[in-house]
This record gives structure tokens, sequence and C-alpha cells, in this order.
């Protein structure tokens, strides 16, 4: 195969596996963007801190990047550094993995009042992600709603049941912990808009929320009632069976009186967020699934008092500037990985991961999904356009001639170096950077004392 020079845009789970499979095919080199300074997207921003198995990931990945045919350019951004015709000058080919950006929203009266949140805010600043202030949240509410019974919202109320002794052996930023020791928060509800029959977490999930020695979990027994419908579903689906076998096991139990409770409540379709300026509560409307199974109200309203509302309802992607994209499913249309405009291919340009399928399936679901996409890249080789420049340097001189700091592999390594130096400091693995300034000085090699914004340890 000829020389082939491609642009992987996202340094993700999505992303690197892309760049791993471009790379066993010899005389393909491939360039990682991504617009954070630090690699590895969700498996760094999103996966929660106390996963620490889960996290692991990130040596696989570490080494696709360390590759000599691969280079990672951290901090640019397609769309503000880059576009994607400077792209098509520079490579060959184009993979773009940026992942689904945004969180949907409930699209109910209030949900823009003071103390209404996405859950994807509060992952990304638990997580020291550089987008998220430092001080974006308090902690001060006494009672939170969570609406939304996937993992991810599993994620965030095992987290607000948590202390900050609970957290400290993990990456959680310093910043984080204080707020977390300060939390006032002492109940957490989880709300479900349909029945556990049909909710989305995996049972390891659920039984964590079990394992709170701070919380207790209350259920009520009312809740896990089924109809035939979901006993035909319990009956065919092994997890939903584990499910409620936890669900019961906790509905059965009698209160400890531990500091903190922690609610899950389901068939409660939130109607609106209850306040004037800030939020008091949560409205929400009992549901239930009809005779075609559809999800439909009865005009029974209960209020959930709170003080502090957190939506975690799923994501979607945003459009990027010079490909097509679809509002309906929020992905870019493609076949197989093809980026496709107007019903036909757009030579050398290409999706893999949520911004391809939508964001469904795990971390491992993101290998196959590149492999897929890959596939179609090397089938289509003999046909490319080539890139008129083929300087390797020539896209980072353009970088540098518009005043972007392109964090390369070595500047990572400082980030990940001094992230180390933290967690000694705390008697854990490391303490994430969570203010962009300072990672990005960091990775220029400005010594972490005197850096501006040094997160406390």
């Amino acid at each position: 195969m000829p020389d082939l020079r491609v642009a992987v845009v996202g340094a993700g789970p999505a992303g690197v596996y892309a760049a791993a499979a471009l790379t066993r095919v010899d005389g393909v080199t491939v360039d990682v963007l991504d617009r954070l300074p630090a690699p590895y997207g969700l498996v760094r921003y999103g996966v929660a801190p106390d996963h620490v198995k889960m996290k692991s990931v990130d040596v696989a990945l570490r080494k696709v990047l360390e590759q000599p045919s691969v280079r990672f350019l951290g901090n640019v951004d397609l769309g503000e550094h880059l576009s994607l015709d400077d792209l098509r000058r520079h490579y060959d080919a184009v993979v773009i993995a940026t992942g689904a950006a945004v969180d949907r929203r409930l699209d109910v009266p209030g949900e823009d009042l003071a103390g209404s949140f996405s859950a994807t805010d509060f992952v990304a600043w638990y997580s020291g992600h550089p987008d998220a202030a430092l001080d974006r949240f308090t902690l001060r509410a006494r009672r939170v709603v969570v609406v939304g019974v996937g993992n991810v919202a599993v994620d965030v109320a095992r987290v607000l049941a948590k202390t900050a002794a609970d957290l400290s052996p993990t990456d959680v930023p310093g910043h984080v912990l204080e707020v977390l020791d300060a939390s006032a928060v002492e109940e957490i509800t989880m709300v479900g808009r349909r029945g556990p029959a049909q909710a989305k977490f995996t049972t390891k999930e659920l039984r964590e929320l079990g394992e709170i020695a701070g919380a207790e979990v209350l259920v009520d027994p009312a809740d896990l009632e089924l109809d035939e419908a979901a006993e035909a579903a319990l009956a065919a689906d092994r997890t939903l069976r584990a499910n409620l076998d936890v669900l019961r096991d906790w509905a059965a139990r009698e209160p400890a009186g531990r500091p903190r409770r922690l609610r899950l409540r389901f068939w409660l379709r939130p109607v609106e967020v209850l306040g004037v300026e800030a939020v008091t509560g949560l409205r929400t409307e009992r549901s239930r699934l009809n005779a075609e199974g559809r999800l439909v109200g009865t005009g029974e309203t209960v209020d959930l008092p709170a003080e502090m509302v957190l939506r975690s309802v799923g994501y979607r992607g945003l459009p990027l500037p010079g490909l097509p994209f679809d509002e309906r499913t929020g992905i870019v249309p493609n076949e197989a990985g093809r980026v496709l405009g107007g019903g036909s291919p757009l030579p050398g340009v290409y999706v893999a991961g949520w911004v391809k399928r939508g964001p469904t399936g795990v971390i491992g679901t993101n290998k196959s999904d590149a492999a897929e996409t890959v596939a179609s890249l090397l089938a289509d080789e003999p046909d490319l356009p080539r890139a008129p420049e083929r300087d390797a340097d020539a896209l980072v001189e353009l970088l540098c001639h518009r005043s972007v700091q392109v964090v390369e592999w070595a500047g990572w390594e400082a980030i990940d170096a001094a992230e180390r130096r933290l967690g000694e400091d705390r008697g854990c693995a490391r303490v994430k950077i969570a203010d962009r300034e300072t990672l990005l000085a960091t990775a220029a090699g400005t010594p972490l004392t005197a850096a501006a914004g040094r997160p406390r340890p």
C-alpha cells in the first residue's frame, strides 16, 4: 500500500481503536487530534472515578498512541482551530470520532432554574474536565433528584451519596473533594419514567449503590409490582431478573438510620421543575404502559421536594462544521462509516463511535465499530484523493501560525507525571489537574507550582 496519511479527530476509545486498526497496515501513519490537552476521552472524563478497573482501559489506549506511526495532537479543536478543508489538505482521509457532545433535555417548564443541571455537567465537574468551572457545584442542596435510571444516573447518585473520604483514594481533583467534604446532601432520589423492568442500569452498577457505607437504599415495594408484559420481559432477560432481585432485597430491608438516604422511584414522569428563582422540587406525573406498550400519564401528580435536579436522560451529537448532520437522530449520516452527503459518500471522510451510531453500547463496542469504519476506508484507499500537502510537520506549523498551543505526546507525559506526583501527596495513583491553563502550562514544561490555577491536592 502506498503512503497513506490519516487524521483521526477524537482521542477517546472510538478514535484510538480506529488508529489501532489503521496502524496494522504497512504504510499508514495516523495523527490523532483532540480538542482537550489530554487523551482518552470519556475513559478519563466520563467513567466514574471509583470505577478503577473500567478506567484501566487507558493502559491499552496508551499503547496505541505510543506507536511510532501514531502522533497525538491535543488542544486542537476542529471548527475553531482547523476546518475540515484544512484537514483534507494535509491528510488523505479523515475519521471523525468526536462522540455525542451534549445531554438531552427534559423539555419541561422550569428546567433552566438555578439548581437544575444536566448529569453531563456534574460528571464533567467531578471528573476534572477542563470545560467545567471549578466552582460549578457547591452541593449545598439537602435534597437532590436525579432523573434517569441508567448507569450514568447510578454513577451520579453514587458520587452524591459518598463522602470525600470514600473518594480520596481516586483521581478526583482536590476542589471536588473539598465540596464533597462540605456537602449538605442528605437525600438523593432517582426517578424513572418507566418501571424496573425497563430500567437501563446494569446489575453490577446497581448493586454498588447498596455498598455505600454511609447511605441506605430505599425502594417502595409497590413500585416493583409487575404486569404480564413485564413478567414476560423478566423471564427473557437475565439482567432484568438480577436487577429485580436486588431491588426486592432493598425493598424488604428495615431502615438502618444511615446519614444519607438514596431512594429509587419508578413510574414517575417529570412534568415541571418547581421554583421561582431556584429549584424547590420536581413535579412528576404517575405513568404506566398502555396496551400498545406506550408510556402514558395517569393524571395523578407527585411533587418531590428538592433543591437540586440533575437530568440523565441520554446524549446526542452536535453538528460539526463542514459535515452533514441528521438533527432527528443526532448523528452524521453514514454507511458503514462512510459519511454520506446527499445520499452519496463524501470521498475520504469517515465517522466512528457515537457520532456514527448514536450513544449506544459500552467502551468495547467502539472496537468493532471502528474496525468497520477502517475496513471501509481501506477498501476505498485506491480511489482516495491524495492530500496535496505531504509534509507531516506542516499541520503543526499551521497551528502554531494560528497561535494554537499544540500538546504533543511529550506534553501529555508531562501532565501525566505531574498528576502522579499530586497523587503521591494524597496517597493515591494520581490526582487530576482540572484547570485548562494549568494543563497547558504543565504540558509546556512550566513547573506546576508556578502554573496559574493549580488545583489543591
